[in-house]
C-alpha cells in the first residue's frame, strides 16, 4: 500500500513550497508533487505602468536574486525600443551581476543547503587537531580550517547547546544516516557556515558599489547605468576590485575544498547519485568580458549528451497551465501570456501523520505554472549553464569542469546528479571567480577613450512595442517579456528560474525537473525525509520568483504595528 508524505513548509529557501511524494513499501518514491501555495501578481501590477519604471518595480519580485529581475526587466524594454545602450554601462551591469553570482551561490551553498550535507550535532564531538589536519586534504591554503578557528566554532555551537537550544541548527534531521561526513569533517563545514555569514556581506558591498545599495540596487535606468562617480573614481574601483579578491579568496580555498570533500565522502550515498530525470538543459549567454565575449554562452542540449549544443528558438516557449492555479486553455508563448488566477481547494486523506490536507494532483495544485520548451521539460540553473558551456567547448568552462573531475576521479556523467547539481554550482562560482576581473579590466580600458555610460531612450506613444529581458539569474535562465501600447505596459510575464524547475505537471502528463528529481529516491525514514530536502535544494528553490506578497485584486492582505522599542 502507498503511503503519503508531506512537507510543507520547505524550509531554507525563498518563499513557500509544499512537497508531496508518495512512497511505496520499501520508501521509494513513486510519485511526488510540487506545489507552491502563495500567489503574488507583479505581472499584473505593472499593467499600465509607464515602462521606464518596470525595472525598479519589477525587481521586488526577489529579495535574495537581487538585481536579477531589475537588469531582466530594464533590457525588456530596451530591446522592446532597440535602445543602444553604451558599453561601459553593459560592463557595469555585468560587474553588478557577477559579484550577484558569487554572493547568491556562497548563501546557496553554506546558509540554505550546507546543512543537507553537513551535522552540525555530529561536529561537537569532533576533535579540532583532527580537523585541522583532515582539512589540509582539500585545500593547499584552508581557510578557517586551523585549530584555533575549528575550536571555536564548535565552543559557539555547543554554547547554543548548553542553553538548551540549538538556535538557527533547531529542528532538522541531526543523525540521519544519509549524512555521511566524519564529525571532523562537520566541524569543517560549521566553521566554514560561520566564516559564509562574514563574506556574503563583503560579497554584497562590492555588488553595492555599482548598485547604491543592496538587495535592492538603484543604479540601472532604461538607456544605461547612472553610478558615474564611482566608475571615474580610482578609490572606487580599488575598494571594490579588493573586495571582490576576497570573496574569490573564499571561493578558491573554501568553497571548491568543501565540495571536493563532498564529493569524497557522498561518492557512494544512493541518495545524491540520482535526482537528475529531466534529459533537456538550457541557458543564456552570461557576464560580457569584452566587446566581442561572454564568460557563458547560450545554448541547449537534449538527452544529457554533452557532445553538442543547439542554438535557443525563443518560439519554442510556452507556459502550460493545466494543473496551476490559473486559467488558460491551452500552453501561451510569454508574449501572449495571461495571469488569471484560478484556485481550487485540497482534499483530505490519509499521509503517514494521520489526515491531512494534500494536493488534488488530478487537478490543479500549484500557483507556479509549467514552462516547455518544444513541448518538452527542461532544468536550468548552474549545471544547466556548465553543461552546456563544457558541450559548447567554452574552454573557461572545460578546464574548470576537467580539473574538478579530476581531481574527485567522478565522470562526466556524474555531473547529472543531485551531488553534481550542488558541485556545478560551486564550479560556476568559480568559473566567475577566476574570470570575472577580466569585465573590470575591460571596463577600466574602454575608460581611457569612452566615458560614455547613457543614451536618453525614447517612446512613441503611436507605436506598439514588444520585447524580451533573458540573463542568467543564479538560479538559471531568466527572462521576461513584455508588449508596450500607448507608451504603457499592455502585457508583462516573467518567466524565472524556479518556475522552469518547479512547475506541475502538464497537459501532456509530463513532469518538470523538482518533481522528476524524486522519482525513484529512496527514504531512510519517512519521518525524517533529509533525501527530499537535499535534493529539492540542490535546486536552490524561489518560490517568490516563480509566483512573482500583493492581492491580484490590490486588497490589503494584513496590516502589522511594531512598537518602536522593538526596533
Amino acid at each position: 500500500m502507498s503511503k503519503r508524505v508531506v512537507i510543507d513548509p520547505i524550509t531554507r529557501i525563498e518563499g513557500h513550497l509544499r512537497i508531496e511524494v508518495e512512497l511505496d513499501a520499501n520508501n521509494v518514491i513513486n510519485k511526488a508533487w510540487a506545489s507552491s501555495t502563495l500567489f503574488r501578481g507583479l505581472e499584473i501590477i505593472l499593467k499600465g505602468r509607464t515602462p521606464y519604471d518596470v525595472g525598479l518595480l519589477i525587481q521586488r519580485i526577489c529579495g535574495v536574486c537581487t538585481s536579477s529581475h531589475y537588469l531582466c526587466g530594464t533590457l525588456a524594454v530596451e530591446d522592446a525600443i532597440n535602445a543602444q545602450v553604451p558599453l561601459n554601462a553593459k560592463y557595469i551591469r555585468s560587474l553588478i551581476l557577477t559579484t550577484l553570482q558569487m554572493h547568491d551561490h556562497i548563501v546557496h551553498f553554506y546558509i540554505l543547503h550546507g546543512l543537507d550535507w553537513i551535522d552540525v550535532v555530529s561536529a561537537l564531538s569532533a576533535d579540532p587537531a583532527k580537523a585541522a589536519v583532515e582539512a589540509m586534504k582539500y585545500s593547499a591554503t584552508p581557510m578557517a580550517a586551523g585549530e584555533g578557528d575549528l575550536r571555536a566554532a564548535q565552543e559557539k555551537v555547543q554554547g547554543l547547546v548548553n542553553t538548551g537550544k540549538l538556535g538557527p541548527f533547531a529542528n532538522a534531521y541531526w543523525g540521519n544516516k544519509t549524512y555521511k561526513f566524519t564529525p571532523e569533517q562537520n566541524l569543517i563545514g560549521l566553521s566554514h557556515y560561520l566564516k559564509a555569514l562574514e563574506i556574503q556581506r563583503v560579497a554584497a558591498e562590492a555588488m553595492a558599489v555599482w548598485g547604491g545599495k543592496n538587495p535592492h540596487p538603484q543604479s540601472i535606468v532604461v538607456g544605461g547605468v547612472t553610478c558615474v562617480r564611482d566608475m571615474l573614481d580610482p578609490a572606487r574601483l580599488q575598494e571594490f576590485k579588493q573586495k571582490y579578491v576576497h570573496v574569490a579568496e573564499f571561493i578558491e580555498r573554501v568553497y571548491q575544498a568543501d565540495i571536493k570533500m563532498a564529493a569524497a565522502a557522498y561518492a557512494k550515498e544512493p541518495s545524491v547519485l540520482g535526482g537528475c530525470n529531466v534529459d533537456t538543459f538550457m541557458c543564456s549567454e552570461s557576464i560580457l568580458l569584452n566587446p566581442d565575449d561572454h564568460l557563458f554562452e547560450s545554448g541547449v542540449i537534449r538527452n544529457k549528451d554533452l557532445s553538442k549544443a543547439e542554438a535557443i528558438d525563443l518560439n519554442m516557449i510556452a507556459e502550460d497551465v493545466t494543473h496551476s492555479w490559473y486559467d488558460a486553455n491551452k500552453p501561451q508563448h510569454p508574449y501572449d501570456g495571461t495571469t488569471i488566477p484560478e484556485h481550487t481547494p485540497f482534499i483530505e486523506r490519509d499521509t503517514i501523520v494521520g489526515k491531512r490536507p494534500t494536493i488534488n494532483e488530478a487537478g490543479k495544485y500549484s500557483w507556479v505554472k509549467s514552462p516547455r520548451y518544444n513541448g518538452e521539460p527542461v532544468e536550468v540553473g548552474p549545471l544547466a549553464t556548465m553543461v552546456v558551456n563544457y558541450a559548447k567547448g567554452n574552454t573557461r568552462v572545460t578546464s574548470i569542469v576537467d580539473e574538478f573531475l579530476q581531481q574527485t576521479g567522478l565522470p562526466a556523467a556524474a555531473l547529472f546528479t543531485t551531488l553534481g547539481r550542488t558541485a556545478a554550482r560551486m564550479l560556476h562560482a568559480l568559473t566567475i571567480t577566476r574570470h570575472g576581473l577580466e569585465t573590470f579590466e575591460s571596463m577600466v580600458t574602454n575608460l581611457n577613450s569612452d566615458q560614455t555610460t547613457y543614451i536618453e531612450p525614447t517612446i512613441d506613444p503611436n507605436k506598439e512595442y514588444k520585447g524580451v529581458g533573458i540573463i542568467e539569474a543564479p538560479r538559471g535562465f531568466l527572462s521576461h517579456w513584455l508588449r508596450i501600447k500607448d507608451a504603457k505596459v499592455e502585457n508583462y510575464q516573467a518567466v524565472v528560474p524556479t518556475t522552469w524547475n518547479a512547475g506541475p505537471i502538464d497537459g501532456n502528463g509530463k513532469i518538470g525537473p523538482y518533481e522528476a528529481s524524486l522519482v525513484g529516491l529512496q527514504l531512510e525514514d519517512p519521518k525524517k525525509p533529509l533525501e527530499v530536502l537535499r535534493v529539492i535544494h540542490s535546486f536552490d528553490p524561489c518560490m517568490a520568483c516563480s509566483v512573482h506578497v500583493m492581492d491580484y485584486k490590490g486588497q490589503s492582505l494584513s496590516e502589522f504595528r511594531i512598537p518602536a522599542q522593538a526596533m
